[in-house]
């Protein structure tokens, strides 16, 4: 999104801005003691420091973060700002901060910057409350563009490990001269099925196989769709001059099938892998 689209998500105007501005210049010379502030809540809360490895450390960030609520509070969101922000959701993705601290924080945070505008404005309590409104909503966003860079690094590595647990869960394998064996394990859903076609087509053309065998016994279950997408990939194969032969096909599978009503046409099954090796030499003509 851009900065226009999260301000008006979050329907936060131009004089919302001008108000967390008008904050931001009484509050600017007390931010130090706000954030020591903060420190002394963070350090209270069980395994919160435990992401700071020195002292040095710790002060280094200290330092940031008064560095980072001086550019919140002059209430301009634009590219920068969300660059910023989104880098802060690296860092935590990177130390795998809780969310609980984190949201708990900006909360606490927030009720620091209250007090302490009451305490220097006592007698401001209407322009106290239209300034608090405006940085609330504003740490609104700020929360969301964190939160939301650290769900989008989470979802990255959750594809990335799919996806290389697919490449492990899908090896087609020569196992004999112009033989290629497939064992499918798991569950098979449409995103695999394509994958194992892509893998199994390509394999096909490298080696010139003349026989390939889909090993399904490690197959969770097997369903219309899952029977439809298998019959797929082998109608492909023969397409390619190679013969497919499925092998571990159980009696609860083939009951299945038979309740159905898959129709499997002139597609080659056995019970074990063993059975379906043997047609396969015979197939290419090796003596057993």
């Amino acid at each position: 999104m851009t900065p226009d689209d999260l301000l008006g998500l979050f329907s936060i105007t131009e004089t919302d801005l001008a108000e967390v501005a008008g904050a931001g210049v009484v509050l600017d010379e007390h931010l130090d003691r706000i954030v020591e502030r903060w420190y002394g809540w963070l350090r209270s809360q069980p395994g919160a420091m435990r992401h700071f490895t020195s002292d040095e450390q710790l002060d280094r960030v200290r330092r940031q973060q008064i560095q980072h609520w001086r550019v919140f509070l002059r209430g301009r969101v634009d590219a920068l700002y969300l660059r910023q922000r989104q880098h802060i959701g690296q860092v935590h993705a990177s130390i795998d901060l809780p969310n609980d601290i984190y949201f708990a924080g900006v909360s606490q945070f927030l009720a620091f910057i209250t007090e302490c505008l009451h305490e220097l404005r006592p007698n401001e309590m209407a322009a106290n409350v239209r300034w608090t409104t405006a940085i609330a909503k504003l740490m609104l966003l700020d929360t969301y563009v964190v939160i939301d860079t650290i769900a989008t690094i989470a979802r990255d590595k959750i594809a990335l490990h799919a996806k290389a647990v697919m490449e492990m869960s899908t090896p087609v394998t020569p196992i004999w001269d112009s033989i290629l064996l497939l064992p499918l394990v798991g569950i098979i859903d449409s995103t695999r099925t394509a994958d194992v076609m892509t893998k199994s087509l390509t394999k096909i053309a490298e080696t010139r196989a003349r026989v390939f065998v889909l090993d399904i016994s490690g197959v969770a279950s097997v369903d219309t769709g899952v029977a439809n997408q298998l019959i797929k990939i082998t109608r492909a194969t023969q397409f390619m001059g190679c013969e497919a032969i499925i092998s571990g096909v159980s009696p609860s599978i083939a009951r299945t099938m038979v309740e159905l009503g898959v129709s499997i046409g002139d597609i080659q099954t056995t019970a074990t892998m063993r059975d379906a090796f043997e047609m396969a030499l015979k197939r290419i003509g090796k003596p057993l």
